[in-house]
């Protein structure tokens, strides 16, 4: 995945700082995510939550809000309207770029901006919310004894996770004013509801009334116990996963044609932890799986490992090659399936045969259960026809891997 560090006005003039999360492969639509109420572009799930998106195509802009992270001006001087207009101006800088906004994504206090800033934005097809406010007054809550001496002094210094943060009158009034149900209601556009029943900071009940406000389409998607941040790493994959999934139904991904030589297309490995190894694996906007190691070898076991993916591939094949045979000959074959281990076997004739005595070959078994009214000579020709899976021929006659260097410079 390419990333680029790129910087454009604001609603103020001031100027913002972002990060656009480019698709490896061709570019197919465009997102902006907003993230929440302090937080900034950076946060982890924003980060994944890019990351996946332009695994399947999709590029994405984050971006810090006046005031807050590598952006310029005074936090103290923003509103919600504010921010509002700084969606519409991030909309704006991709559209003169020649990538309108598809998709619009916002966390917290971000995702009752693009309820509100989406109909600015024409372009956009679809709004997904992650752990978002009905009223945008709520995030007040936050104030404590605070909020009365920002009424009566003009600011005041609120600690919210910790660090400072100067709040002005401006923003407690204009939150007050926002009446976000109407929006809601005319937001003519695909919602995706996303919400923690547990979620301490913004509850529940916020994401029952948005969902309740809005039109069809509309989808509602529990987070379970994830926490109002998304700090686990496992529910910002899930909400990515899901965000993803429903995309794809409204924004009209088309792959491109495969270039020459690669009849099936890229198939493109990105790792998502450098951390760890888990791996997004994808062929197209439209299929994505995850590559990960056992727990016991430092992974997380969060998807097939390299080999499970090497033993699905010859699974898969066996059964397919089965099946298109039998339907060929319209033979009574009602079903296949096809277990398949692996291991690395020592092989005293390959050693040999290597001058040494200490190799190993990969062994896979294949164990093939085939159901249907078959006489013996049908069963015993498709257990022939196994071995001509195409898998399975290059598993044994070996392939010739070319690889080669690409040199890039990211904006990271």
């Amino acid at each position: 995945m390419g990333m680029d560090r790129i910087t454009f006005e604001g609603h103020g003039g001031d100027t913002l700082a972002a990060r656009l999360d480019l698709p490896e492969g061709p570019h197919l639509a465009t997102a902006i995510f907003a993230h929440c109420f302090t937080c900034s572009k950076d946060l982890h799930a924003a980060r994944r939550i890019a990351a996946r998106l332009a695994s399947m195509g999709i590029a994405v802009l984050r971006f810090d809000f006046t005031g807050l992270g590598h952006s310029g001006g005074e936090f103290a001087n923003t509103t919600f309207t504010s921010n509002v207009d700084d969606l519409v101006a991030a909309a704006d800088y991709l559209r003169g770029h020649g990538m309108a906004p598809d998709l619009l994504i916002g966390h917290s206090l971000g995702g009752a901006a693009v309820l509100r800033a989406a109909a600015r934005i024409p372009q956009a097809k679809a709004v997904a919310t992650i752990g978002a406010p009905f009223d945008p007054e709520h995030v007040t809550h936050n104030f404590g004894d605070a909020l009365e001496k920002i009424r009566a002094d003009g600011s005041a210094e609120v600690r919210l996770g910790g660090r400072p943060f100067r709040i002005g009158r401006a923003f407690v009034e204009d939150v007050a004013a926002e009446k976000l149900a109407p929006a809601i209601a005319g937001l003519k556009r695909a919602l995706l509801v996303l919400h923690a029943p547990r979620d301490a900071v913004v509850g529940i009940d916020n994401a029952t009334r948005i969902f309740q406000a809005a039109k069809h389409p509309k989808s509602f998607v529990t987070l379970d116990t994830a926490d109002h941040l998304i700090t686990d790493p496992r529910d910002a994959d899930y909400a990515a996963e899901v965000i993803a999934a429903w995309a794809g139904r409204y924004l009209r991904l088309e792959s491109p044609a495969p270039p020459p030589g690669a009849p099936e297309g890229v198939v493109r490995v990105s790792e998502s932890d450098p951390d760890g190894f888990l791996q997004d694996i994808s062929a197209g906007p439209d299929h994505h799986l995850l590559a990960d190691e056992p727990e016991s070898y430092g992974g997380t076991d969060r998807g097939l490992s390299p080999y499970g993916f090497l033993a699905a591939g010859l699974g898969a094949c066996t059964s397919m090659t089965i099946r298109m045979y039998a339907r060929r000959k319209g033979w009574p074959l009602a079903h296949v399936s096809v277990d398949v281990t692996h291991d690395k076997v020592h092989a005293q004739d390959a050693g040999q045969a290597n001058g040494g005595g200490g190799e190993k070959i990969d062994r896979f078994t294949r164990t093939i259960r085939l159901e249907g009214k078959l006489d013996d000579s049908q069963r015993a020709r498709l257990l022939e026809i196994a071995d001509r899976c195409p898998v399975h021929r290059t598993l044994e006659s070996g392939a010739r891997i070319e690889t080669r260097m690409e040199t890039r410079t990211d904006g990271d």
